[in-house]
């Protein structure tokens, strides 16, 4: 009779794991055809732009995962160079050399943004909607052995003038319980609500590294703001600003937006108490890692950034062959996060004939910290280290220009190897893609700058 049992309730058990696994069938159908769909409708509107642009075809970008592929990536040293010569940040296009800050600030920070603006990245429109921010929720909890004041955020976008689109901005923000005044903060491209919290795991997550520094942490979820595929164009805050309509060649793209809405969440911080505005830090890996590098390169509230993994659009050169290239960030797949003539050098043009690269880029961010950081070529090859070393090099004569040090070195460095004592740094981790490893770097890096005023203050009066 146990035996019977035994067996019949394994036989119910059996019959449960198939149901489930039909119920998943049956869930994943339409995910998939929805899918199907966005990918779709993205390569419409893909050819759409090629056809503003007047561009019949564009070169097949690297093929990442069959080394047995004729456009394998390349990863061979040797082969990465096609294109030495960089833009001079220093020298503006009439050719003369630019020797003052004042001539950096006043001319030629303008022509790189204004090249930046139109040919990479997009124009972000004059008039933006207002941003109105509810506070959705508030509790008091604790994050490992430290209790934290949890906000919940919302920032809704004004639609009047077009109602059909709705964007409200996630952000989840905590900054510690038992802080005696306003506390810098390391905002995160991630995911709000329950993901944006620090969850158990071995070690300290980086939010509980960052509260023993007495610092807040913010996460703001990127897909509140802009979709991520070629399908969303007409929707988010692109959408809305354009009503619906396609961009036009020189319109803004997914990581301005994103960016747009990082330096939004910077607005709602320069209204609350227990933030100190003027020391926000930005962090994002991979495409997340390209819009925090764009974000802090635009908008010179952002203190400090940590831009990881960052690749093609980001930190490496888009002069490189190595991993991603100019060829994938204009395919149909990657195209919305750039300006449509970005596509331009993906076909007719060539990555030599791009104006600007992304050494520029980071110098946009000078006189402010940066530190850039990669995983191991076994793991995060895709990205190109040695593409993004060499562009927070090229960075360097802006900011010693601007009175900051740069990383010492233009010699690619051995891997682990820490470029933190100049303002613009490096450093190449042991493990994959990911921000993990270099966490406690990064952070080491930042307290030279971010500090905490009150715990300053009280510490300075004492010793009087």
């Amino acid at each position: 009779m146990d035996k019977m049992l035994a067996v019949r309730v394994i036989a119910a058990w059996f019959m449960l794991f198939l149901c489930d696994m039909a119920g998943a069938r049956q869930a994943q159908r339409p995910a998939n055809k929805r899918w199907a769909e966005i990918r779709r409708l993205s390569a419409e509107d893909h050819r759409k732009m090629m056809d503003l642009l007047g561009i019949k075809s564009l070169r097949p970008g690297r093929n990442g995962m069959n080394p047995q592929a004729a456009n394998y990536a390349n990863y061979d040293e040797a082969k990465a160079n096609p294109y030495p010569n960089l833009p001079d940040p220093l020298v503006l296009k009439n050719g003369k050399k630019v020797t003052t800050p004042e001539m950096w600030w006043t001319q030629r920070r303008p022509e790189i943004v204004e090249d930046f603006d139109r040919e990479i990245y997009g124009r972000v429109p004059k008039d933006t909607p207002k941003v109105t921010w509810e506070v959705t929720s508030t509790s008091r909890e604790k994050n490992g052995d430290v209790p934290v004041i949890t906000t919940e955020l919302v920032g809704h976008v004004d639609n009047s003038s077009y109602p059909a689109i709705t964007v409200d901005i996630q952000v989840t923000l905590s900054t510690p319980a038992d802080a005696m005044g306003p506390a810098p903060v390391i905002m995160e491209f991630g995911f709000g609500g329950w993901f944006g919290r620090a969850r158990p795991g071995s070690g300290p997550s980086w939010q509980q590294q960052v509260l023993a520094k007495g610092w807040g942490y913010a996460v703001i979820v990127p897909y509140s703001i802009q979709a991520d595929y070629g399908a969303g164009l007409n929707q988010g805050i692109i959408g809305l600003c354009n009503k619906g309509q396609s961009r036009k060649a020189d319109d803004w793209g997914a990581l301005r937006a994103w960016a747009w809405g990082a330096s939004r969440a910077l607005d709602y911080f320069e209204t609350d108490k227990s933030v100190d505005a003027n020391q926000i830090g930005l962090e994002g890996h991979s495409r997340f890692g390209k819009a925090t590098l764009v974000a802090v390169a635009y908008d010179q509230r952002f203190a400090i950034a940590y831009v990881s993994s960052s690749g093609a659009g980001g930190a490496s050169l888009f002069r490189r062959d190595w991993g991603e290239i100019v060829e994938n960030v204009a395919g149909s797949g990657e195209y919305h996060w750039m300006a449509g003539n970005f596509l331009r050098y993906a076909g007719p043009l060539t990555w030599d004939d791009l104006p600007i690269d992304a050494h520029e880029l980071v110098a946009l961010c000078a006189p402010r910290p940066v530190f850039i950081s990669s995983g191991s070529n076994n793991g995060d090859a895709w990205v190109d280290a040695k593409g993004m070393f060499l562009a927070a090099a090229g960075a360097g004569p802006v900011y010693r220009l601007l009175g900051k040090r740069d990383m010492g070195t233009t010699e690619f460095p051995p891997i682990e190897t820490t470029l933190i004592d100049g303002d613009v740094a490096f450093r190449q981790h042991s493990g994959g893609h990911t921000t993990g490893p270099n966490w406690p770097t990064f952070l080491t890096f930042a307290q030279r700058y971010l500090h905490v005023k009150q715990a300053a203050d009280k510490s300075a009066a004492s010793s009087r």
